[in-house]
This record gives structure tokens, sequence and C-alpha cells, in this order.
């Protein structure tokens, strides 16, 4: 009998562990197959998931609104930001490759929704989080060490009218 239970139990979770595992091996290592993995089901899990409250007061993620640079069609993506001072901080786990990082660097604007306010963002700047590292928040200074992240997105918020 508890054999049964520890397959019935120990499979599902087993799954879980090697997949939680997976995530942390691939973006600590940089591991370029284990990101490339990782963003794909975040875009059609994950992010669909966080689009429905994303950018609204209280959210847990803001949006990011940028234009394709070779498309030119709008899209938008959910992030972390943190407000620091006259400047929004994002922390870049996956590296400096993702698709909405290429795009608001070639435009150098963007926009982002934060606590239910639109700002347009101007100056992208990849910073190391060495450089930064007094103005992250707390869970951001644990993301940084957790997942070992030494890039993140810097731009200056401007209030849209």
């Amino acid at each position: 009998m508890w054999i049964w239970i520890l397959v019935v139990l120990g499979a599902p979770l087993g799954l879980v562990l090697a997949g939680v595992l997976f995530v942390l091996v691939s973006i600590r290592t940089g591991f370029a197959p284990g990101l490339t993995a990782v963003r794909r089901f975040n875009r059609r899990f994950t992010n669909r998931h966080n689009m429905k409250t994303a950018g609204q007061p209280g959210a847990t993620a803001s949006v990011i609104r940028h234009i394709g640079r070779s498309s030119g069609k709008a899209y938008e993506t959910p992030i972390g930001v943190t407000e620091a001072g006259d400047q929004f901080v994002i922390l870049l786990p996956y590296g400096t490759n993702p698709d909405w990082l290429k795009n608001v660097l070639a435009a150098g604007t963007a926009e982002v929704v934060h606590e239910g306010v639109t700002y347009r963002a101007n100056e992208p700047e990849v910073v190391s989080t060495a450089s930064i590292a007094p103005l992250l928040s707390r869970t951001d200074r644990m993301a940084k060490l957790f997942f070992g992240v030494e890039s993140a997105l810097r731009l200056r918020p401007t209030v849209e009218t």
C-alpha cells in the first residue's frame, strides 16, 4: 500500500522538483537551451496569467509596452519593476537576450504601466546589478542572489498625460 502512495504522490512531486531544479540551474548558469525553454514556457503559460492583473495597483507584475524591431508590431510583456528614485530598474534573470529587451533597446523608448499609472520610459540602459545594488528592493536582492542575476535594465520614466 505505501509503495502505491509513494508512486502516486512521488512521481508528480519528483517532476515538480526536477522542473524547479532545471529552472534554477538554467538561470544561474546561463544555460542557453534551458533559458530558451523557460522563456517559452513563461511566454505560453505564466505571462498569460500575469497579464490579467499586470500594471494594476498592488499587482506583482507591471507591463512594458514595446514595438517589435523587425515587425513594427505592438507587444505587451509582464515584468517586475522596482522604483528607484527617478528611475525604474528591471532585473534580467534571462540575461540580455529576451526579445522585449532587444525591442526596447532598439527603439530607445517604451511605455511602462506600473501601479495603474502609464509612464513613457526613455534612455534604456543595461547595467550590472552590482552597480545598482543599493537601489534594489529586498525581494530583488534575494532574487539576484538566488538566481545569480548579473544584469538589469534601467529606464527613466515620465508620467503620460
